[in-house]
């Protein structure tokens, strides 16, 4: 039971890091690889607060939000919205770039070695239950994850600004003569898609490290998550995150000596089996 919820809480923190490529690649249409990126921009600046400036590790979470929303604002009016209607290379051409101009910024600022943040002592105890022991943090982080979910798939589904984010990717030209912003619309969708990242990579440094290599390491595991949950899929990307995640972690518990084996011959059989993802895009709508 231990080593399940450890698995739930991992896959939850994985989605909470990769839901944001579901919004921007599946919602947008626009293959951004430098996702990662923004991941450690928002890891970065809870390290900074927390041990630099001594902001309470919690209260970091909502600075790291703004800060990753207001940047991907920013980079999304200036650089992406130019490649919206480039071809797909392009897209990952120039994403690439901005990880490789992510990775030399980092280490120019913060050096090479991975980032030190020792949670404080209300989050570092653990519930000893029949059968498990249960993290305070990883519990948070359940509890973080399974909020973000609920609130995507409400907005998607059940708002006005859902409904025209699908209209605006479906058929541009049409959503603007009903009279959508479209260009507002992608920016706050980019927005939204940049600080879930960043919130991400925040949990993520006492879990998964953080270092100037991060937007590389973890990409692969983002991009799984999208193609096994399905493209523009907010449940698909829960889901394929708790199956990831907690193959991830009973494989490196039972089988250390495959690494991460386990995770790929995942993501080739249920994409061998469903080609499409867990659920297709339309079970979004």
């Amino acid at each position: 039971m231990t080593i399940l919820f450890d698995g739930i809480a991992s896959g939850l923190l994985l989605f909470l890091i990769s839901v944001g490529l579901s919004v921007t690649l599946g919602l947008m249409n626009f293959i951004n690889l430098a996702h990662g990126a923004f991941a450690m921009l928002g890891g970065y600046v809870c390290v900074v607060l927390f041990n630099r400036v001594g902001v309470p590790f919690l209260l970091t979470l909502p600075i790291v939000l703004v800060v990753c929303a207001a940047v991907g604002v920013v980079l999304e009016r200036t650089l992406y919205r130019r490649l919206y209607g480039a071809s797909h290379l392009d897209q990952v051409l120039f994403s690439i770039g901005l990880v490789f101009m992510s990775i030399s910024t980092a280490s120019y600022l913060f050096g090479s070695q991975q980032q030190p943040l020792e949670l404080p002592a209300y989050l570092r105890g653990e519930f000893n239950l029949p059968g498990a022991d249960i993290g305070i943090y990883r519990l948070l982080l359940v509890g973080i994850g399974l909020t973000v979910a609920a609130a995507l798939q409400w907005m998607l589904v059940r708002t006005r600004f859902g409904a025209e984010l699908r209209a605006a990717v479906d058929n541009p030209r049409a959503a603007r003569g009903l009279g959508i912003n479209v260009d507002r619309v992608f920016s706050i969708a980019f927005a939204l898609g940049s600080a879930l990242a960043g919130l991400g990579g925040a949990l993520g440094v006492q879990a998964l490290g953080m270092d100037p290599g991060f937007p590389i390491k973890y990409i692969v595991y983002f991009l799984i998550v999208v193609a096994v949950g399905g493209s523009g899929n907010i449940l698909g990307s829960l889901y394929a995150s708790l199956l990831i995640g907690i193959t991830d972690v009973v494989g490196k518990y039972y089988f250390p000596q495959v690494g991460a084996f386990v995770i790929y011959a995942v993501m080739v059989v249920t994409l061998i089996a469903r080609p499409q993802g867990l659920f297709g895009r339309t079970a979004a709508r």
